[in-house]
This record gives structure tokens, C-alpha cells and sequence, in this order.
């Protein structure tokens, strides 16, 4: 699966200029978690992650090179939520290494459960609000979440651990940014390319039109390596 393995060299590229901390990745979260989401009142929140003027952006991307994604680690470019203390820019990327699978079919089905696995993971005191048309994530953190001890490293690993219940991840990269980058931008950008080669993967599974020339996703095909000799081994397949 290197379908979005260019997004995932930009997104490493777009970052080397920067220092990241490196969190401490542990099986081990001494952290209540909720079943649903909660509801935190304004008056309650301590700050918000990405509020409504300020910069955000998620995306998941997926890999079967060990060489993107060595290993477990979780990334914080900028401060961490005990250091916050008004609202600030939001930033979560996941970047998987899954095994590879033949079944190309099944590959689509996978990427899609993984990214789900987002909606399982509520931290007591961490309302998350996220928007899967503009790509962005806003978490309203409450005071007393941040007087529990919070932080991004109970939050990573509580991701990294969920996700890697499903055998098919091999390792687990998480960022989160909270620094108010010029890379943002660029950032959004290739959240909007992973929905499209998204879309464009279930495209080529579903239809046997080989004609490429009248094809509108054929853009797309030409862009990323794998995209068009996935399309015909399917086709051939059907």
C-alpha cells in the first residue's frame, strides 16, 4: 500500500525544519476514558485545541514502508496542554504502518475502519469536535481535566493502543502540533489529497471503465504511484 506514501514524505518534509518532543510511548494509561463524547460547557473549558479563528487540522494516512514508519512514537511540536493557557492552533496526524494486503478490497475497507478508530478514543475532559468536510479538529479541554494531569503523551498512547488492537498495524506515528506554524496551509492541503485518493481508490475497486481518457478521477491516477495498476487488477479480477 504506497498510495499515500508521497503525503506522508511532504508531511515529514514540511516538518524536518522543526524540533519535535518526543513523548513517552507506554501500554499503560492511568487515565479515565468516556464511552461518548461529553459535553464541556465554555464556562468549564480551560482553553480550546484549534478553536474557530485559529489554524486545524487531522488526517490519517497509511503505509507498508518500515522506512516512513520505523516504530510506536508520538510527536508534539509546540506546547504541551499543561503549558497551554489560551486557545492555540491544532494539528493531529497519525501515520500507520499495516501490513500488506493483496486483497485490495479489503485494504479500502481497512484504512476506513482504521480512521474510525478515532471517534473510540474520549479522554474524560477532552471534547473533541471534528469536521470531516473542512478537515479540521477542535478539542475543548476542561480545568479540571488539566488539574487530572492531561497530556498529549496520555492522549497518544491511548490512540497508538486502540489502533493497534487491529493486527494489520505494525506502528503507530502520532503528531500533534500546537505551534502556530506556516505550514498549516500545506497541511490542510494534503488532508484534502488523502480524501481524494481515498475516494479515487474506492472509485477504481467499484467501476470496470478502463477508458482513463474519460475518466474525471484520472488526475488523480496519473499523481499517485499504484492508483491506475490497482484500477486493472481489479478490473480483471471482476
Amino acid at each position: 500500500m504506497e498510495l499515500y506514501d508521497a503525503i506522508i514524505r511532504d508531511t515529514l518534509d514540511l516538518l524536518s525544519s522543526y524540533t519535535p518532543k518526543k513523548l513517552k510511548v507506554s501500554n499503560l494509561i492511568n487515565y479515565e476514558m468516556c464511552p461518548n463524547n461529553e459535553l464541556i460547557l465554555s464556562k468549564d473549558a480551560a482553553f480550546e485545541l484549534g478553536a474557530n479563528r485559529l489554524p486545524s487540522v487531522n488526517y490519517s494516512c497509511v503505509t507498508t514502508s518500515n522506512r516512513l514508519v520505523e516504530k510506536d512514537e508520538i510527536l508534539l511540536y509546540g506546547e504541551d496542554l499543561n503549558e497551554i493557557k489560551s486557545d492555540v492552533p491544532f494539528a493531529r496526524i497519525v501515520l500507520l504502518n499495516i501490513n500488506n494486503l493483496d486483497d485490495d478490497h479489503r485494504a479500502y475497507n481497512s484504512i476506513k475502519n482504521l480512521d474510525y478508530v478515532k471517534y473510540d478514543i474520549i479522554p474524560k475532559g477532552y471534547m473533541i469536535r471534528a469536521s470531516s468536510f473542512d478537515k479540521r479538529e477542535q478539542v475543548r479541554v476542561s480545568k479540571e481535566a488539566i488539574s487530572k494531569g492531561i497530556n498529549f503523551e496520555i492522549i497518544g498512547n491511548a490512540y497508538i493502543n486502540k489502533l493497534k488492537a487491529d493486527k494489520l498495524v505494525n506502528a503507530v506515528s502520532i503528531i500533534f502540533i500546537t505551534q502556530n506554524i506556516p505550514g498549516f496551509k500545506k497541511l490542510t492541503e494534503y488532508a484534502d489529497k488523502i480524501e481524494e485518493i481515498t475516494q479515487t481508490l474506492n472509485h477504481v475497486l467499484k467501476d470496470m471503465n478502463l477508458d482513463c481518457q474519460s475518466c474525471n478521477l484520472k488526475s488523480i491516477c496519473d499523481e499517485v504511484d499504484g492508483m491506475r495498476e490497482t484500477h486493472f487488477k481489479s478490473a480483471k479480477k471482476q
